[in-house]
Protein backbone atom coordinates (compact mmCIF):
# COMPACT_ATOMS: atom_id res chain seq x y z
CA UNK A 1 0.00 0.00 0.00
CA UNK A 2 3.15 2.31 0.97
CA UNK A 3 4.68 1.56 -2.39
CA UNK A 4 1.53 2.44 -4.27
CA UNK A 5 1.48 5.68 -2.30
CA UNK A 6 4.58 6.18 -3.49
CA UNK A 7 4.15 6.07 -6.92
CA UNK A 8 1.37 8.46 -7.28
CA UNK A 9 2.21 11.67 -8.41
CA UNK A 10 0.99 14.53 -6.12
CA UNK A 11 -1.37 16.57 -8.06
CA UNK A 12 -0.03 20.29 -8.07
CA UNK A 13 -2.98 23.21 -8.14
CA UNK A 14 -3.14 25.27 -11.37
CA UNK A 15 -0.76 28.30 -11.33
CA UNK A 16 -2.85 31.49 -12.08
CA UNK A 17 -0.85 32.05 -15.07
CA UNK A 18 -1.70 28.78 -16.35
CA UNK A 19 -5.69 29.99 -16.19
CA UNK A 20 -4.27 32.93 -18.34
CA UNK A 21 -5.78 31.79 -22.40
CA UNK A 22 -3.84 34.74 -24.18
CA UNK A 23 -0.83 33.43 -23.45
CA UNK A 24 -2.29 29.83 -25.16
CA UNK A 25 -2.95 32.23 -29.06
CA UNK A 26 -0.84 31.82 -31.87
CA UNK A 27 1.58 34.98 -32.14
CA UNK A 28 0.56 37.11 -34.75
CA UNK A 29 3.60 36.89 -37.76
CA UNK A 30 5.01 39.90 -38.69
CA UNK A 31 4.40 42.23 -41.38
CA UNK A 32 6.18 42.13 -44.53
CA UNK A 33 7.37 44.70 -45.87
CA UNK A 34 6.32 45.61 -49.73
CA UNK A 35 10.06 44.47 -50.63
CA UNK A 36 9.86 41.57 -49.21
CA UNK A 37 6.99 40.32 -50.72
CA UNK A 38 8.42 40.92 -53.98
CA UNK A 39 11.38 39.31 -53.41
CA UNK A 40 9.36 36.31 -52.58
CA UNK A 41 7.25 36.29 -55.67
CA UNK A 42 10.67 36.63 -57.99
CA UNK A 43 11.26 33.64 -55.97
CA UNK A 44 8.21 31.98 -56.38
CA UNK A 45 8.53 32.47 -60.18
CA UNK A 46 12.48 31.92 -60.86
CA UNK A 47 14.37 30.14 -57.76
CA UNK A 48 18.36 30.27 -59.13
CA UNK A 49 19.29 27.92 -56.02
CA UNK A 50 17.03 24.95 -56.63
CA UNK A 51 16.48 25.95 -60.77
CA UNK A 52 12.42 25.87 -60.09
CA UNK A 53 10.04 28.29 -62.22
CA UNK A 54 6.74 28.83 -60.53
CA UNK A 55 7.80 26.30 -57.89
CA UNK A 56 8.50 23.04 -60.81
CA UNK A 57 11.68 21.77 -61.94
CA UNK A 58 11.95 21.78 -65.90
CA UNK A 59 11.65 17.89 -65.73
CA UNK A 60 8.00 18.71 -63.74
CA UNK A 61 7.22 21.52 -66.43
CA UNK A 62 8.09 18.75 -69.52
CA UNK A 63 5.85 15.99 -67.66
CA UNK A 64 2.97 17.92 -67.45
CA UNK A 65 2.83 19.78 -70.63
CA UNK A 66 3.60 16.32 -72.57
CA UNK A 67 0.45 15.21 -71.17
CA UNK A 68 -1.88 17.83 -71.73
CA UNK A 69 -0.77 17.69 -75.36
CA UNK A 70 -1.87 13.83 -75.26
CA UNK A 71 -5.24 14.44 -73.71
CA UNK A 72 -5.85 17.30 -75.81
CA UNK A 73 -5.14 15.79 -78.92
CA UNK A 74 -6.74 12.93 -78.19
CA UNK A 75 -10.01 14.92 -77.56
CA UNK A 76 -9.70 16.86 -80.68
CA UNK A 77 -8.95 13.43 -82.64
CA UNK A 78 -12.30 11.75 -81.38
CA UNK A 79 -14.28 15.06 -81.83
CA UNK A 80 -13.28 15.26 -85.27
CA UNK A 81 -14.13 11.30 -85.59
CA UNK A 82 -17.17 11.73 -84.25
CA UNK A 83 -17.92 14.33 -86.86
CA UNK A 84 -17.01 12.30 -89.66
CA UNK A 85 -19.34 10.02 -88.95
CA UNK A 86 -21.69 11.98 -88.50
CA UNK A 87 -21.37 13.99 -92.02
CA UNK A 88 -21.20 10.47 -93.47
CA UNK A 89 -24.00 9.23 -91.97
CA UNK A 90 -26.23 12.26 -93.36
CA UNK A 91 -27.00 13.63 -96.55
CA UNK A 92 -26.61 17.15 -97.76
CA UNK A 93 -29.73 17.45 -99.80
CA UNK A 94 -32.81 15.44 -97.48
CA UNK A 95 -32.81 14.73 -94.21
CA UNK A 96 -32.14 11.09 -93.18
CA UNK A 97 -35.01 10.37 -90.98
CA UNK A 98 -38.24 12.23 -92.07
CA UNK A 99 -41.44 10.16 -90.18
CA UNK A 100 -43.66 13.48 -90.12
CA UNK A 101 -44.18 16.64 -92.53
CA UNK A 102 -45.92 18.91 -91.08
CA UNK A 103 -48.94 20.92 -92.83
CA UNK A 104 -47.75 23.95 -94.51
CA UNK A 105 -47.64 27.43 -93.09
CA UNK A 106 -48.96 30.34 -94.99
CA UNK A 107 -47.64 33.97 -95.08
CA UNK A 108 -47.99 37.67 -96.93
CA UNK A 109 -46.68 40.43 -98.15
CA UNK A 110 -46.46 43.25 -97.44
CA UNK A 111 -45.47 43.15 -94.28
CA UNK A 112 -43.10 46.26 -93.26
CA UNK A 113 -43.53 46.48 -89.87
CA UNK A 114 -43.27 43.13 -87.80
CA UNK A 115 -43.51 44.97 -84.38
CA UNK A 116 -47.21 45.35 -85.01
CA UNK A 117 -47.82 42.17 -87.32
CA UNK A 118 -49.55 41.93 -90.41
CA UNK A 119 -51.01 45.46 -90.37
CA UNK A 120 -51.89 47.09 -93.40
CA UNK A 121 -53.46 51.00 -93.10
CA UNK A 122 -53.32 53.59 -95.69
CA UNK A 123 -54.96 56.45 -96.86
CA UNK A 124 -55.28 55.96 -101.14
CA UNK A 125 -55.04 59.69 -101.60
CA UNK A 126 -51.91 60.09 -99.47
CA UNK A 127 -48.42 58.50 -101.04
CA UNK A 128 -46.64 58.80 -98.32
CA UNK A 129 -49.05 56.23 -96.67
CA UNK A 130 -48.99 53.40 -99.17
CA UNK A 131 -45.59 53.72 -100.36
CA UNK A 132 -43.62 51.33 -98.11
CA UNK A 133 -46.06 48.17 -99.36
CA UNK A 134 -45.39 48.87 -103.09
CA UNK A 135 -42.02 49.15 -102.11
CA UNK A 136 -42.29 45.76 -100.70
CA UNK A 137 -44.23 43.96 -103.20
CA UNK A 138 -42.05 45.10 -105.97
CA UNK A 139 -38.74 43.94 -104.42
CA UNK A 140 -40.14 40.57 -103.59
CA UNK A 141 -41.93 40.70 -107.13
CA UNK A 142 -38.19 41.18 -108.86
CA UNK A 143 -37.18 37.64 -109.34
CA UNK A 144 -40.28 36.45 -110.52
CA UNK A 145 -39.57 38.87 -113.99
CA UNK A 146 -40.46 37.14 -117.05
CA UNK A 147 -37.32 37.27 -118.67
CA UNK A 148 -35.72 35.97 -115.34
CA UNK A 149 -37.99 33.14 -114.90
CA UNK A 150 -37.67 32.20 -118.97
CA UNK A 151 -33.75 31.94 -118.37
CA UNK A 152 -33.60 30.12 -115.18
CA UNK A 153 -36.98 27.78 -115.26
CA UNK A 154 -38.68 25.71 -118.17
CA UNK A 155 -42.08 26.67 -119.05
CA UNK A 156 -44.68 24.02 -117.76
CA UNK A 157 -47.59 22.60 -118.90
CA UNK A 158 -50.50 20.75 -116.70
CA UNK A 159 -51.44 20.20 -113.40
CA UNK A 160 -49.69 17.16 -111.95
CA UNK A 161 -46.77 16.71 -109.36
CA UNK A 162 -43.27 17.45 -111.31
CA UNK A 163 -41.92 14.67 -110.16
CA UNK A 164 -37.94 14.38 -110.40
CA UNK A 165 -37.20 11.40 -108.43
CA UNK A 166 -35.46 8.97 -111.01
CA UNK A 167 -32.23 11.51 -111.31
CA UNK A 168 -29.11 11.35 -108.93
CA UNK A 169 -29.74 12.70 -105.29
CA UNK A 170 -26.92 14.84 -106.34
CA UNK A 171 -28.43 16.30 -109.36
CA UNK A 172 -29.37 19.66 -109.77
CA UNK A 173 -33.43 19.77 -110.15
CA UNK A 174 -35.81 22.10 -112.88
CA UNK A 175 -38.10 23.78 -111.58
CA UNK A 176 -41.32 25.48 -113.44
CA UNK A 177 -41.39 29.28 -114.48
CA UNK A 178 -43.65 31.51 -112.42
CA UNK A 179 -44.29 34.85 -114.15
CA UNK A 180 -45.05 37.76 -112.69
CA UNK A 181 -47.48 38.48 -115.51
CA UNK A 182 -49.68 35.86 -114.54
CA UNK A 183 -50.66 38.39 -111.48
CA UNK A 184 -52.72 40.33 -113.75
CA UNK A 185 -53.37 43.75 -112.03
CA UNK A 186 -51.22 42.74 -108.66
CA UNK A 187 -48.16 42.16 -110.85
CA UNK A 188 -47.31 45.84 -110.58
CA UNK A 189 -47.02 45.48 -114.59
CA UNK A 190 -50.02 47.21 -115.34
CA UNK A 191 -50.38 49.35 -112.17
CA UNK A 192 -47.03 50.44 -110.46
CA UNK A 193 -48.94 51.19 -107.13
CA UNK A 194 -50.35 47.76 -106.91
CA UNK A 195 -54.03 49.03 -106.19
CA UNK A 196 -52.99 51.45 -103.27
CA UNK A 197 -53.56 54.70 -105.13
CA UNK A 198 -57.65 53.51 -106.09
CA UNK A 199 -58.12 52.22 -102.88
CA UNK A 200 -57.77 48.63 -103.83
CA UNK A 201 -54.87 47.19 -102.01
CA UNK A 202 -52.81 44.22 -103.46
CA UNK A 203 -51.79 41.52 -101.37
CA UNK A 204 -49.55 37.96 -102.08
CA UNK A 205 -49.61 34.94 -100.29
CA UNK A 206 -47.65 31.95 -100.30
CA UNK A 207 -47.34 28.19 -98.86
CA UNK A 208 -43.56 27.54 -97.09
CA UNK A 209 -41.75 25.41 -98.51
CA UNK A 210 -41.58 21.87 -97.12
CA UNK A 211 -38.84 19.35 -98.59
CA UNK A 212 -40.64 16.59 -100.50
CA UNK A 213 -44.00 17.69 -99.48
CA UNK A 214 -47.12 17.32 -101.91
CA UNK A 215 -49.80 19.29 -101.16
CA UNK A 216 -53.36 18.63 -101.83
CA UNK A 217 -52.95 14.58 -102.17
CA UNK A 218 -53.06 15.20 -106.04
CA UNK A 219 -55.90 17.79 -106.07
CA UNK A 220 -54.86 21.58 -105.86
CA UNK A 221 -54.80 23.73 -102.50
CA UNK A 222 -56.74 26.88 -103.05
CA UNK A 223 -56.96 30.08 -101.09
CA UNK A 224 -60.03 32.06 -99.72
CA UNK A 225 -59.45 35.07 -97.95
CA UNK A 226 -62.80 36.70 -95.21
CA UNK A 227 -63.55 38.41 -92.41
CA UNK A 228 -62.98 36.74 -88.72
CA UNK A 229 -65.99 38.64 -87.48
CA UNK A 230 -68.70 40.56 -88.84
CA UNK A 231 -70.24 41.29 -92.31
CA UNK A 232 -68.99 40.54 -95.60
CA UNK A 233 -70.53 42.91 -97.36
CA UNK A 234 -67.76 45.68 -95.83
CA UNK A 235 -64.86 43.54 -96.93
CA UNK A 236 -66.68 43.71 -100.62
CA UNK A 237 -65.34 41.92 -103.44
CA UNK A 238 -62.19 39.85 -103.74
CA UNK A 239 -60.22 38.67 -106.42
CA UNK A 240 -57.27 36.29 -106.80
CA UNK A 241 -54.49 36.22 -109.64
CA UNK A 242 -54.17 34.36 -110.91
CA UNK A 243 -56.26 31.93 -110.24
CA UNK A 244 -57.38 30.84 -106.07
CA UNK A 245 -55.17 27.47 -106.44
CA UNK A 246 -51.47 26.38 -106.02
CA UNK A 247 -50.90 24.72 -109.29
CA UNK A 248 -49.42 20.62 -108.37
CA UNK A 249 -46.57 21.59 -111.23
CA UNK A 250 -44.80 23.64 -108.72
CA UNK A 251 -44.52 20.50 -105.95
CA UNK A 252 -42.08 18.94 -104.36
CA UNK A 253 -39.80 21.10 -103.86
CA UNK A 254 -36.04 19.63 -103.87
CA UNK A 255 -34.24 21.99 -101.29
CA UNK A 256 -32.00 24.71 -102.58
CA UNK A 257 -29.06 22.89 -103.22
CA UNK A 258 -30.86 20.73 -105.73
CA UNK A 259 -33.54 23.34 -106.60
CA UNK A 260 -31.77 26.19 -107.24
CA UNK A 261 -33.83 28.32 -109.08
CA UNK A 262 -37.17 26.70 -107.51
CA UNK A 263 -39.80 30.00 -107.40
CA UNK A 264 -42.46 29.42 -105.02
CA UNK A 265 -45.28 30.24 -106.28
CA UNK A 266 -47.91 32.80 -105.57
CA UNK A 267 -51.45 33.77 -105.46
CA UNK A 268 -52.33 37.70 -105.38
CA UNK A 269 -55.22 38.65 -103.76
CA UNK A 270 -56.69 42.33 -104.61
CA UNK A 271 -59.65 43.41 -102.37
CA UNK A 272 -62.11 46.15 -104.61
CA UNK A 273 -64.26 47.74 -102.65
CA UNK A 274 -63.65 47.74 -99.13
CA UNK A 275 -65.82 49.84 -96.99
CA UNK A 276 -63.27 52.79 -95.68
CA UNK A 277 -61.85 54.05 -92.41
CA UNK A 278 -63.18 50.75 -91.19
CA UNK A 279 -60.77 48.72 -89.53
CA UNK A 280 -60.98 44.96 -91.05
CA UNK A 281 -59.60 41.66 -89.41
CA UNK A 282 -59.13 39.35 -92.17
CA UNK A 283 -58.03 36.20 -92.60
CA UNK A 284 -56.84 34.20 -95.85
CA UNK A 285 -56.92 30.08 -95.16
CA UNK A 286 -55.14 27.50 -97.50
CA UNK A 287 -57.69 24.61 -98.55
CA UNK A 288 -57.09 21.45 -99.00
CA UNK A 289 -56.67 17.39 -98.05
CA UNK A 290 -54.02 17.18 -95.77
CA UNK A 291 -54.31 20.94 -94.71
CA UNK A 292 -54.76 21.99 -91.01
CA UNK A 293 -55.99 26.30 -90.83
CA UNK A 294 -57.73 25.92 -87.62
CA UNK A 295 -54.94 25.76 -85.65
CA UNK A 296 -55.42 26.92 -81.34
CA UNK A 297 -51.51 27.39 -80.97
CA UNK A 298 -50.18 27.99 -84.26
CA UNK A 299 -51.51 31.00 -86.05
CA UNK A 300 -49.42 30.77 -89.28
CA UNK A 301 -50.31 26.81 -89.95
CA UNK A 302 -52.26 26.99 -93.06
CA UNK A 303 -53.35 30.41 -92.62
CA UNK A 304 -52.18 34.46 -92.10
CA UNK A 305 -54.25 36.65 -90.38
CA UNK A 306 -54.13 40.96 -90.91
CA UNK A 307 -55.68 44.04 -89.99
CA UNK A 308 -56.66 46.40 -93.06
CA UNK A 309 -58.23 49.89 -93.06
CA UNK A 310 -58.40 51.71 -96.41
CA UNK A 311 -58.90 55.62 -95.83
CA UNK A 312 -60.69 57.94 -98.35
Amino acid sequence: MEVEQEGLVEHQPLEQDDLNFEKWKPKPKPKRTLHEKIDDLKTYLWNAETKEFMGRSGKSWSLILLFYAALYIFLAAMFAGCMCCLMWSISPYAPTYNDRVMPPGMTMFPHVDTAHGFDIAFNASDRSSWRRYAKTLEAHLKPYDDGLQGRRNIACKGNAYFMQEDLEESAERKACQFNRSSLGACSGLQDKDFGYSKGRPCILVKMNRILGYLPGQGTPVNVTCGLKKGSTEVLGEVKFFPNPNFDLRYYPYYGKLRHVNYSSPLVAVQFLNVQHDTPLHIQCKLNGKGIINDSPTDRFLGSVSFTLEVGA
